[in-house]
């Protein structure tokens, strides 16, 4: 998509003069040619799909060997609705899950916390125990089954209460195949649902990687996400470099924590935003690979293959979603879905039409999943890897992309790294400055949103269903809370908790299996926070001008 800053021809055709730019204000050209590639080695900065540097793809057969993973988001009310919203996608063709959480269990709060109060199940499922973590993926075998969960500042105790119900299955550690998102950078940089200062945040995911390099080999221990930093209001050229220097930010993390940089690296993921700007979004894909690719072997010196390769998660942008038309969203969503497929993502989530209203119902996330479905079989667009390669613009529009976020690079380390950006709000003003740049297109018709400020209908549309959550959710995880602090071991609860204490305060390495303990004695989520924040208090963010 592209906006036009000057007047056209009076006969509408357009012309040379017409100034275009890319959403990430990238000025465009009429036309594209080899000109435009001048110093351009497809040798060495395109290779065969498979090939360093990835370019076209981390796997030379890509989707006819296999198709992207579909993991359609789900999470709402308590955990007994999710799983049975699970099952049902499963059921349609879903290949892999998806959880959602809600805001209190996002914040590391209990269901019964007075900061709960009206928000239990509202945007995603309750978590509270271990006993919710059993009946959420009650029957699911998860150990076939990939499995992923969106949460980053209490992700490590949510993922221990994960493992610990899989131990209680009796399924092997070693078998189980996700990713926890747990990108704690992110959450100060642009999504806020955070617990603790960033410096000790950042010492439990170290933990956490050195437990599941050793123990949950198979798992991503860290899906690093431009997501959203993307739905905060970034250019796409800051989406790909801000979660690119996190991403070498957590390689940092690892090697500072002792681990080897091949045992650990394969094991960070990628997680993107699918934008409205076709060829943008997938130019910024291939240049996320080649950067990576490149920082990985020669800065870094990592010799396995697998390091080098980027693996990525998609979802289609909620920021792009209307309220106005929404029917208009399922049009827009197989645009962006398309874009992340001929981009050469690993697993796709496609959002539902209604999901700027609410949470999706089951007929609208049923649409979104048959989206994904339509574009893997119909449309022909995976018989052939990279189809794109070699067309002059997207090559162009490649090199701009990764030549953007080098300048940012340049630009972070100048600030002192990602670190020292968070605490001085150097990632906050950027992304801030961007959204109000485009919120100024957008007011001014520059940027022409259909059904927004284009194509307005005076009358509304047909009404949409919306799936509302009522406070019986709420209600529920209340008393099982109340039951379950009737009937456990409460002595050895606290017994957990002073040791989790104690190990806190010394700063040693023994946090993540000091979790895993006390959620095994069914020490509820809040509990667990309380005591990191006992230990390390809250945090304030730096105001940014």
């Amino acid at each position: 998509m592209v906006q036009e800053v000057t007047k056209a021809k009076s006969d509408g055709s357009g012309g040379e003069g017409d100034i275009k730019y890319s959403l990430s204000d990238i000025p465009l050209k009429r036309v594209y040619t080899a000109d435009d590639l001048k110093g351009w080695d497809p040798a060495v900065d395109l290779a065969a799909p498979g090939q360093f540097p990835y370019t076209r793809g981390i796997h030379d057969n890509m989707y006819r060997g296999k198709v992207w993973t579909m993991r359609q988001f789900a999470g709402f009310g308590g955990p007994e609705e999710t799983n049975a919203r699970f099952k049902y996608l499963l059921s349609q063709g879903q290949t892999g899950l998806s959880t959602a959480f809600d805001l209190p269990t996002l914040m590391g709060y209990n269901s019964d916390d007075p900061k709960s109060h009206g928000e239990v199940g509202v945007c995603g499922v309750a978590i509270d125990s271990l006993e919710d973590i059993e009946i959420l993926y009650k029957d699911l075998p998860l150990d076939k089954v990939s499995t992923s969960m969106t949460i980053n500042g209490p992700a490590v105790i949510i993922f221990c209460m994960f493992l610990a119900n899989a131990q209680n299955r009796g399924v092997d550690l070693k078998k189980l195949n996700g990713t926890l998102q747990n990108d704690i950078f992110k959450e100060y940089i642009a999504q806020k649902t955070y617990l603790l200062p960033p410096r000790p945040a950042l010492k439990l995911i170290q933990d956490m990687m050195v437990f599941c390099t050793r123990e949950v080999p198979r798992w991503n221990t860290i899906s690093v996400s431009g997501y959203h930093i993307r739905e905060a209001g970034a250019t796409a050229i800051q989406e790909l470099a801000f979660t690119l220097a996190d991403g070498f930010a957590y390689v940092d993390a690892g090697i500072e924590a002792g681990l080897q940089i091949d045992d650990f690296v394969p094991r960070l993921s990628f997680f993107f935003n699918a934008h409205i700007d076709f060829f943008e979004e997938i130019a910024k894909y291939r240049a996320a690979r080649r950067i990576w690719a490149r920082r990985m072997r020669d800065h870094y010196g990592a010799k396995d293959e697998r390091s080098w390769k980027l693996r990525f998660h998609t979802q289609t942008a909620g920021c792009t979603l209307t309220a106005p038309q929404p029917e208009n969203n399922i049009v827009r969503t197989a645009i962006e879905a398309l874009a992340g497929v001929l981009g050469g993502t690993q697993s796709l989530h496609t959002n539902s039409m209604d999901e700027v209203l609410g949470l999706p119902t089951e007929k609208a996330a049923h649409i979104a999943l048959r989206t994904q479905q339509i574009i893997a079989h119909e449309t022909g667009v995976t018989a052939v890897v990279d189809p794109l390669a070699g067309s002059y613009y997207v090559e162009w529009l490649t090199n701009q992309m990764e030549d953007g976020a080098n300048e940012y690079f340049r630009k972070i380390e100048e600030v002192g790294g990602v670190m020292a950006g968070i605490e001085k709000g150097f990632f906050v003003k950027e992304i801030a400055d961007a959204a109000y740049r485009f919120q100024q297109k957008l007011d001014s018709d520059e940027f022409r949103f259909i059904g927004l400020n284009s194509f307005k209908e005076e009358a509304p549309g047909q009404k949409i269903e919306i799936l509302k959550i009522g406070m019986e959710y709420e209600n529920r995880q209340r008393e099982r809370l109340t039951a379950l602090r009737a009937r456990r071991d409460q002595a050895a609860v606290s017994a957990a908790l002073d040791r989790l204490h104690t190990s806190l305060k010394a700063g040693d390495q023994q946090s993540f299996e000091l979790i895993l303990e006390a959620v095994k004695t069914y020490a509820t989520l809040g509990e667990i926070c309380d005591v990191m924040r006992s230990v390390w208090g809250g945090y304030r963010e730096p105001a940014v001008i």
